[in-house]
């Protein structure tokens, strides 16, 4: 009679172990890291005392939801592993992590930014949700339906740069396709892999001649895009004269 007591405790213990998680996970990204430890309580249905026995401190339960959170994504990626052929198994399961990350940046950016924790849980989720995307990536990659120079930290920086963008935009649907078209430039496509010239500060749109038009100087693009022709507007005139009289 006493172990079966002792078994219920136990049994007991656990599931409100697991509503505090629970809970708290969605205090958390509901209402950022400042929500009270009692309003988590509150939500789990379990008494202040209930979570302070599992859990020491606000931190010691960061450290557990995120924990949690990776290593569920970790099971998802060896579920797909298990069901799915290697590329549809890797973008299924960067799919699936951007959906469920985009609502907790704030455990992200606390996980990240806080490197004073022991957190040997947290650590060893990490170690297991790396070791399962590598899996899924290199296993991708010998199948040839991503990109041979692309590794683990690229994928990792690319899929929080996703959750992000999803959580911008409020139409969950238009997100959704933002971040399937972003996640398609790990794709070995001739249209992803071609380098292409983008408009920006450093450079302009389309190709630069090699030298001015009028008298052979090097050129020096424009950070409006506006395409080079000549050195500057000595040659400018130059060139409209000749085309004048032409």
């Amino acid at each position: 009679m006493t172990a079966a007591i002792g078994d219920g405790d136990r049994a007991d213990a656990r599931r409100n172990r697991a509503r505090v998680l629970s809970a708290a996970g969605e205090a958390f990204a509901e209402q950022g890291l400042g929500v009270p430890l009692g309003e988590i309580a509150r939500r789990a249905g379990v008494g202040a005392g209930t979570v302070y026995r599992h859990f020491s401190s606000k931190q010691a339960l960061l450290e557990a939801v995120f924990a949690q959170h990776l290593n569920d994504m970790a099971a998802s990626g060896e579920r797909r592993t298990a069901r799915s052929e290697p590329t549809e198994a890797f973008f299924g399961f960067l799919l699936d992590a951007v959906e469920k990350s985009h609502r907790r940046g704030h455990l992200c950016d606390v996980a990240a930014a806080d490197a004073s924790w022991p957190r040997p849980v947290l650590t060893a989720a990490v170690l297991r949700f790396r070791q399962v995307l590598t899996a899924l990536l290199h296993a991708a990659q010998r199948a040839g339906g991503v990109r041979a120079d692309i590794g683990p930290d690229d994928v990792v920086a690319l899929t929080v740069g996703c959750a992000s963008m999803l959580a911008a935009r409020r139409d969950r649907s238009a997100g959704l396709g933002l971040v399937r078209l972003t996640l398609d430039g790990l794709r070995p496509s001739a249209d992803v892999t071609e380098r292409h010239d983008f408009r920006d500060g450093s450079g302009v749109r389309g190709r630069t001649p090699a030298g001015c038009e009028e008298c052979g100087a090097a050129l020096t693009a424009r950070p409006t895009g506006r395409p080079v022709r000549y050195c500057g507007a000595t040659c400018r005139q130059r060139a409209r004269r000749r085309r004048l009289a032409g």
